[in-house]
């Protein structure tokens, strides 16, 4: 691998604004789980189907797995963000275009941590409801919401990278 240029980014207003969103997420995913905690059975759902129907069940001690992954996901990709320079990217790394595609990579990153903590929310949420009567499963928009927000940004943010390609050469 050929040297890249390591470039200190600073946050930008967006960036700092999906960073304290992400930690209200986690604080919040937390922070629901266990005020609910105890009033959980002690059986709930543990799985579901592509449908969003229940097919699996356990005790009621695994929904502390969500927050605890996605918290570790969460810190985990925070870290890996201060090192855009040993990211894949589509196109070479200059010095003329890598503070645009570190900048890019990061925010992705931040985006994606975001979402992450929010779908793995929304299962605590709808777990919580479903266990409490309020709810049947996840509901068969969850599927298709959770795949449009992890591969929407993605893609635009492939796109964005590629504009920059184009524009370099």
């Amino acid at each position: 691998m050929n040297k890249r240029p390591r470039i200190e980014l600073h946050l930008t207003q967006t960036d700092m604004i999906l960073e304290i969103l992400g930690w209200i997420a986690i604080v919040g995913i937390w922070t629901l789980t266990l005020i609910n905690y105890f009033e959980l059975p002690e059986i709930i759902p543990t799985h579901y189907n592509g449908a969003g129907k229940a097919d699996g069940f356990g005790n009621k001690a695994n929904i502390l797995t969500l927050p605890i992954v996605s918290t570790i996901l969460f810190v985990g990709m925070t870290i890996l963000n201060k090192y855009p320079h040993v990211f894949n990217y589509q196109s070479e790394i200059t010095d003329e275009n890598a503070l645009h595609q570190y900048t890019n990579a990061t925010r992705l990153i931040r985006f994606l941590k975001l979402t992450i903590v929010i779908i793995f929310g929304l299962i605590v949420f709808r777990t919580i409801q479903n266990v409490s009567g309020n709810a049947d499963g996840l509901g068969t928009w969850f599927l298709p919401l959770t795949l449009g927000m992890i591969f929407i940004p993605i893609i635009y943010f492939l796109i964005s990278a590629n504009k920059e390609k184009k524009t370099a050469e």
